[in-house]
């Protein structure tokens, strides 16, 4: 199947290079492509969370965005579906605190 905002195997692997870790996001027949967010993009996210949930995501995309089709940033239905798979993207290890 072919998806509205497909980019080549070459362009992943150069985003690949660049920045590491690469996501794709698929609704219906929309793809959009991101990188792993960054300390600093997280942040700016919670901060523009706290009075609209749908910010949060809404940075996130923004500023990880490396590609795909416009229509997931633009049209809501698509930007809804993609909102939990943004917020899968952030990958919390398991830690824990050792009194010495």
């Amino acid at each position: 199947m072919k998806f509205i905002g497909e980019v080549s195997a070459e362009q992943i692997q150069a985003w690949k290079e660049e920045h590491g870790e690469i996501n794709c996001i698929k609704v219906e027949d929309h793809i959009c492509y991101l990188k792993k967010p960054s300390r600093k993009t997280l942040g700016y996210a919670s901060m523009a969370g706290k009075n609209d949930p749908f910010m949060f995501n809404e940075v996130i995309l923004k500023n990880c965005w490396l590609g795909g089709d416009e229509a997931i940033k633009t049209d809501d239905t698509l930007f809804l579906s993609a909102c939990p798979q943004i917020t899968e993207m952030i990958e919390i290890k398991k830690s824990s605190l050792e009194k010495l």
